[in-house]
């Protein structure tokens, strides 16, 4: 740090040089990433709420009500009329609550203090840092020639020592909803905790199948669900950090709750203790000003980018890894290895990631990729290929 002040404009100036480093959204350019740019305003409202913290909820009872309100809709989306849960940095603290609150369960209910979860090879890898941070086991259930559970692999490595059976609604790398339907029914006859990570199909499933596209069921409909990861600041459009993490029941934020005896709550049952409600506050206006019928036209846009995406690429002749359920798009040029290719996009200017599972170009069609940026990106594939 200098010893002196420098002037504002002097330091704006600066961070503007800076930050013609990163990559915009707006570019159209972002073809891997699964957030996108924050609706204004979403914007707006976050920054109305910066100095607000429900790390001690009872200093800021109006931002507390936002969060439990925003909890609350998020749950009825997910069939659920009285839902439990936060609004916390994003997928993988939520995914890390999850898995503290079935370690913690199986601990006082079971007697299990060895335990093992079990996660297929799509999970995110946060479900690693949650291992690793809570003393569990990983085992790893087969997945299918669709790239989805294998139902009967699985039931092959549950034992006495799974604490938690996770499965996904809507994978990283291929946008694919795991048979949560059989595995919940599994999960429930073996009272195993059951939790489904949708931190990205959990905006836009609901949505889709209200206008009718043919989605299986992956919510608190069914029985054996006891939690769910939602990612508002994904599809839901609100700034990061927004993740979300539902619960059936109270218990499960019980079972993971310490003393803050100085906080004007007594307990506190998430990751972090500071917690800006800002990400509760954003999200809470953002959901209001689209409702379902605006998240329902927003989501099938989507998928109609990404028909229009799979449709192209196989008339110049990539190979298509699977049919898009969301709108993730995996495929592969028939000559060139993924990796390669992926660096020959970059050289053009194009950001994609590379799936592992299997190993292909990954495409996220998100807001900021418009039909003028497809039309493009198909222009530059032709030469390549």
């Amino acid at each position: 740090m200098q010893d002196e002040p420098i002037d504002k404009e002097d330091i704006l100036k600066d961070l503007s040089e800076i930050h013609k480093l990163d990559y915009e959204y707006s570019d159209g350019r972002i073809l891997g990433s699964m957030c996108t740019e924050a609706h204004p305003f979403a914007k707006e409202v976050y920054c109305k709420f910066l100095d607000t913290n429900l790390g001690d909820p009872g200093l800021f009872k109006g931002t507390k009500h936002l969060e439990d309100e925003v909890v609350k809709s998020i749950g009825e989306l997910l069939s659920l009329d009285k839902p439990y849960g936060n609004i916390v940095t994003g997928g993988t603290e939520a995914n890390l609550m999850a898995i503290r609150a079935a370690r913690n369960h199986a601990r006082k209910y079971k007697g299990i203090v060895d335990g093992e979860i079990i996660i297929p090879d799509s999970a995110h890898f946060s479900f690693k840092k949650a291992a690793d941070m809570l003393n569990l086991k990983i085992v790893e259930v087969e997945l299918d020639e669709n790239y989805k559970i294998d139902v009967e692999s699985l039931k092959k490595v549950i034992s006495d020592k799974t604490v938690a059976i996770v499965a996904i609604a809507g994978t990283t790398e291929l946008g694919l909803i795991d048979p949560i339907e059989e595995i919940s029914k599994i999960a429930h006859e073996n009272n195993i905790y059951f939790h489904v990570d949708a931190a990205f199909g959990g905006f836009s499933i609901p949505f889709l199948k209200d206008i009718g596209h043919d989605l299986p069921v992956f919510d608190f409909s069914l029985e054996g669900v006891c939690s769910i990861t939602v990612d508002p600041h994904k599809m839901g459009l609100a700034p990061i950090p927004a993740g979300g993490i539902i619960f059936r029941k109270e218990e499960y934020l019980q079972v993971m709750a310490v003393d803050s005896p100085y906080l004007t709550v007594k307990t506190q049952s998430t990751i972090v203790g500071t917690r800006l409600g800002a990400a509760s506050a954003a999200t809470y206006a953002i959901m209001k000003y689209f409702g379902k019928k605006g998240y329902s036209r927003m989501a099938n846009d989507l998928m109609e980018n990404t028909y229009f995406l799979k449709e192209g690429l196989e008339s110049i002749g990539y190979e298509i890894i699977c049919e898009p359920e969301l709108n993730i798009l995996a495929f592969n040029h028939p000559e060139i290895e993924a990796h390669e290719f992926a660096k020959k996009l970059e050289n053009l200017g194009w950001k994609v990631s590379v799936a592992k599972c299997p190993i292909a170009i990954r495409i996220v069609l998100m807001n900021h990729i418009k039909k003028n940026h497809l039309k493009e990106l198909l222009e530059d594939l032709k030469e390549i290929y």
